[in-house]
């Protein structure tokens, strides 16, 4: 069987199949000989059988060469019927990358003065000193590290790969991870200092292409179904697996240790002070699959729960690991019968929360009508009780909690998936555009003209009342349709329980639109238990709970905001939002540091950066006694 680990690459594969592209996989099996290639895949990773590779090498290098007269005496050396040792098995990969090399060229994707702040930086890789903090950190700040995540690619930029057999891209969550940290230190006398430090999370993929010094894997997410059929099974020959492990989504802690992670691979441990990679957390090899990007400490046990999703069956499976990190305590198929782009799972005091999709592949590219399974902690897949929802997208789940017989989902709701972008063949930038555009009044999902209405990746905040007695869901949207949003967060502390107050990033939609990527203005804070006064006077944009909003200076634009709970905290809102901001308009990066008590005031605190801070995705603030 082919190997095709982690979700989002085994997962477009799939789709390519399952839409039915039967005339291109037909063609380019002619081509490359596809029934030939799976045999010698399969035969490769057991490593010791007899196989035929000269004529499936041959075929397909004189397919592509054979009228310029290039034929490799390479091939002509290696015999019909070779048994497979380590030194034959060396030999044919480096023919495959040969082959790579002279048939796919690599391109920079094109980037818009817009989508600067996109691009790639440099890695310092060691601790930067900072001066120049505009206003004052209050004592009862905790010492510690703030630390985001992002996509950084490697070599420049996202690529594109053409060949023969056409072209094929890097979508837009692709991109090696880089930790961007910010280190907040006290001495004894009560005065601070800052220092900054970035460094890319160097995983056996990384540290491989940073060996061959190019870029190696074929991008193989989006593109001509030829050219990704063509990617997929040659980075499977040549790697082991068809895409790169990206590790550029989050960071987490769990008994006592740091994580970095991605949700097509293992968590990779990190050391904060340094930001060097350790080795992949496996669980003492106990949990060999992908693992979510958004794990959640259950309330009271201080275990972590995890899920992880793939492309092959089990598809979803859910894991309990002890408080202290070091067991998987609990493991449950949940037997979902197809694959599914689960982001987030939430918890309660009693039960975990089971997203069954924000993205389903099938033959749409959104399935629509996923239900949410509420599911006890240990149970297993017939202990869940499913409850089926109004269509949604949910990535990221803001908290869950029990009140009686209710469980409360909160969560942020779209009509249509980011994730990976418009089907092939659309103008992607008009898409992402059109997509970020403010929420048509309509309930119509299409014009007058047949076109899918303006605001589709309009993003609320949304709850969800899941009655475990009557199965009853009310469902309501309580952000409105004035502001888009994203990327929730709250006190930690109350994680699994019933929470007052909710904060987001808001998306300006006219920046996003005009640069055709997401890009945050602002941040929101959500009174879940007092009514908006205003709500009636908005019309349609009006949303049922009080919201603030701290807004930035024009061109400026936020990733990664964090919750920071205040030593001695009496009160759930008693801390502050911190967050990565880039001002466009100067190319300068700094943190600021905001009150979430007095959260439409200026920032206390604003340290700049060194140098430029990609947007990116989460951030994360951990407390610590020192750092060096």
């Amino acid at each position: 069987m082919l190997c095709i680990g982690g979700p989002y690459s085994s997962c477009m594969l799939a789709a390519v199949l399952n839409l039915g592209v039967f005339t291109a996989a037909a063609v380019f099996a002619g081509w490359f000989g596809l029934g030939v290639l799976l045999q010698l895949w399969a035969m490769l990773q057991d490593g010791g059988c007899i196989m035929m590779v000269d004529a499936f090498l041959q075929a397909a290098l004189y397919y592509c060469y054979g009228r310029v007269g290039w034929m490799s005496t390479e091939l002509e050396k290696i015999p019909m019927m070779i048994n497979v040792s380590k030194t034959i098995k060396s030999a044919t990969l480096r023919i495959l990358d040969a082959f790579v090399d002279s048939i796919f060229q690599f391109v920079d994707q094109p980037v818009l003065p817009s989508q600067r702040n996109f691009l790639p930086v440099e890695e310092i890789g060691h601790i930067v000193q900072i001066e120049g903090i505009v206003g004052e950190i209050p004592a009862d700040f905790p010492e510690g590290v703030y630390i985001r995540n992002g996509a950084n690619p490697l070599w420049g930029g996202l690529k594109s790969a053409i060949s023969v057999f056409g072209r094929s891209n890097h979508v837009w969550i692709e991109g090696e991870g880089m930790l961007h940290a910010l280190y907040f230190t006290k001495d004894i006398n009560g005065n601070w200092s800052f220092s900054y430090n970035n460094r890319f999370v160097e995983s056996q993929t990384f540290k491989m292409e940073k060996q061959r010094n190019k870029p190696s894997y074929l991008p193989a997410l989006e593109g001509d179904s030829p050219a990704i059929l063509a990617t997929f099974l040659l980075n499977a020959f040549r790697f082991g697996d068809v895409n790169k492990i990206l590790s550029n989504t989050n960071v987490f802690e769990h008994g006592g240790k740091y994580y970095s992670i991605a949700e097509n691979y293992l968590a990779q441990e990190i050391d904060i002070s340094s930001l060097s990679t350790f080795d992949d957390w496996d669980l003492c090899g106990a949990w060999c699959r992908p693992f979510t990007s958004h794990p959640k400490k259950a309330p009271g046990t201080g275990e972590l729960v995890i899920m992880g999703v793939d492309a092959v069956k089990p598809y979803y499976v859910v894991g309990v690991v002890s408080a202290d990190g070091k067991k998987l305590i609990h493991k449950a198929d949940v037997k979902l019968e197809r694959s599914t782009l689960a982001h987030d799972i939430g918890v309660t005091q009693k039960y975990n929360i089971i997203l069954d999709y924000p993205l389903i592949i099938d033959v749409y590219r959104l399935f629509r009508g996923g239900p949410i399974g509420v599911m006890p902690r240990y149970g297993d897949a017939d202990s869940i009780r499913w409850f089926n929802v109004e269509s949604y997208c949910t990535f990221h789940i803001l908290n869950c909690f029990e009140d009686g017989d209710e469980v409360i989902v909160r969560a942020c709701k779209s009509n249509e998936s980011i994730i990976p972008g418009p089907d092939w063949g659309i103008d992607k930038f008009k898409w992402f555009s059109k997509g970020f555009k403010p929420l048509s009044t309509s309930t119509e999902e299409e014009d007058d003209n047949g076109s899918i209405k303006d605001g589709f990746l309009f993003t609320c905040v949304n709850e969800w009342r899941l009655n475990m007695e009557t199965r009853e869901v009310k469902e309501r949207n309580l952000s409105g349709t004035e502001y888009s949003m994203d990327f929730p967060m709250i006190n930690e502390g109350y994680t699994g329980l019933r929470c007052k107050y909710g904060y987001t990033q808001v998306i300006d939609s006219e920046a996003s639109s005009i640069c055709g990527k997401t890009k945050y203005g602002s941040l929101a804070k959500l009174y879940f238990e007092e009514p908006d006064s205003l709500a009636s006077s908005k019309g349609h944009f009006g949303n049922p709970i009080k919201m603030e909003h701290h807004k930035f200076a024009k061109n400026n634009f936020c990733t990664g905001s964090a919750f920071v709970s205040k030593l001695g905290a009496s009160k759930e809102d008693d801390g502050w939002i911190v967050a990565f901001v880039h001002d466009e308009d100067t190319d300068i990066s700094h943190v600021i540091i905001v009150d979430a008590k007095n959260f439409e005031g200026e920032p206390i605190a604003k340290i700049p950066l060194p140098q430029r801070v990609p947007y990116g995705h989460h951030g994360a603030y951990f407390q610590t006694t020192s750092q060096r």
